[in-house]
């Protein structure tokens, strides 16, 4: 039978990772940091190892090199909440099968979980029959399947890259790529030759594609990048001219949009939605801490959005995780008597649905604004993080 250790200081974490490993039907075994991860190798030979990159004691990418260093060959999904190049190149240079930003959805955890033990997704419909053996352990009934669209490379993790830009104006690429952080690696090509080439080469965590290119059929070269860059998503670039971008896009098959010209709020969205999770929303177990807003008024309330997003998007894998409460911390958000009750009350219907309490810690000028509001009204409110938790 497969078996994978997870290894993670976070208990909600470990947690969803067990119950995804355990629904396909794989033993599983736990480590709260890198030296206990470790001696767990020590003892036990895994066909994965799902790693944090930030714990205490010894972190992902030390525990990592060690393994190494050893001889241990082992397949590594690491798990990391930062999107920077460097932190996951280094990573990279040592040999890791692939990576996973967090918050992540358990379907997206199963998923990356399959690809690198080189499963196809029939193991999540019969984890437990007969048939094809899986993993190096031995018989647990899913479906083989040789890795989508990559060469393997032995003792050597595949290269990560973060953009592919397939457009065949250069100037394209030039004005793209200073527009970008220095932090966030683009490839660039001019034909859909060269774009497939490269995406059998590599692994991209975004393809921009534009939607017209003279020669070529926008709609079979996307079928074409998809099947060899399964989890990467697709965005047609568009001209500012159409109607709507997005609706144009996504009639094509893309998953959304990046208008040009390039402007810079475009990108800035663009950055936020794929490379910056974290930006906004710490989480440890089932404590949500809202971090402090820095940027211009105007763009507040896209901070708002983006919050309650990330807290909409994570409260799921809460869930997952079998806690019963949340709490959100909210004493770092500036203080708006409009955006913050609905946003509130958004959330707490999300949680009665899934079956979490919502818990919810802030200053007393926003305690005084939940109250004049009948559906926040009933939302528990405290001014401490001790007080939410003996209240929890």
């Amino acid at each position: 039978m497969t078996r994978v250790l997870t290894v993670d200081d976070s208990r909600a974490i470990r947690t969803m990772v067990t119950k995804q490993l355990t629904e396909l039907g794989f033993d599983v075994d736990e480590a709260e940091d890198g030296e206990q991860g470790l001696a767990r190798l020590a003892e036990v030979t895994y066909d994965l190892v799902v790693l944090d990159v930030t714990m205490p004691v010894m972190d992902g990418p030390e525990m990592l090199a060690q393994m190494r260093g050893k001889g241990n060959k082992t397949p590594v999904l690491m798990l990391t909440s930062e999107s920077k190049t460097s932190i996951i190149a280094g990573c990279m240079k040592l040999g890791i099968e692939d990576y996973i930003l967090k918050p992540f959805k358990p379907e997206e955890l199963r998923a990356k979980i399959l690809k690198c033990l080189r499963m196809s997704p029939a193991a999540q419909a019969a984890p437990n029959g007969g048939g094809a053996g899986g993993g190096t352990g031995g018989g647990v009934g899913v479906a083989m399947a040789a890795p989508v669209g990559f060469a393997a490379v032995e003792g050597a993790g595949r290269q990560f890259i973060d953009v592919l830009v397939v457009d065949d104006m250069e100037n394209v690429h030039k004005k793209l790529r200073a527009l970008l952080p220095a932090h966030v690696s683009m490839n660039a090509c001019v034909s859909a030759q060269s774009a497939l080439a490269m995406c059998r080469e590599r692994a991209y965590r975004v393809l921009l594609v534009d939607v017209d290119i003279p020669d070529v059929d926008s709609a079979s070269l996307l079928g074409q990048l998809r099947a060899v860059q399964p989890f990467a998503a697709c965005l047609g670039l568009v001209l500012r001219t159409s109607n709507d971008p997005i609706a144009m896009a996504r009639q094509l098959g893309y998953d959304g949009a990046l208008v040009k010209p390039f402007d810079p709020d475009g990108i800035q969205d663009f950055l936020l939605q794929y490379f910056d999770k974290q930006d906004v929303l710490e989480i440890e177990d089932n404590l949500m801490k809202a971090l402090p807003y820095t940027g211009r008024e105007d763009r507040k309330e896209r901070y708002y959005k983006r919050l309650g997003g990330l807290v909409e998007q994570s409260l799921e894998s809460l869930a997952a995780a079998c806690f019963d409460e949340v709490i959100l911390d909210l004493r770092a958000v500036p203080v708006d008597p409009k955006r913050l009750p609905y946003l509130i009350i958004g959330l707490d219907e999300q949680c009665k649905k899934i079956g979490l309490s919502l818990y919810v810690v802030g200053v007393p000028e926003l305690g005084r604004i939940f109250a004049g509001f009948s559906e926040t009204a009933s939302v528990p409110f405290f001014d401490s993080l001790e007080a939410a938790r003996a209240g929890a």
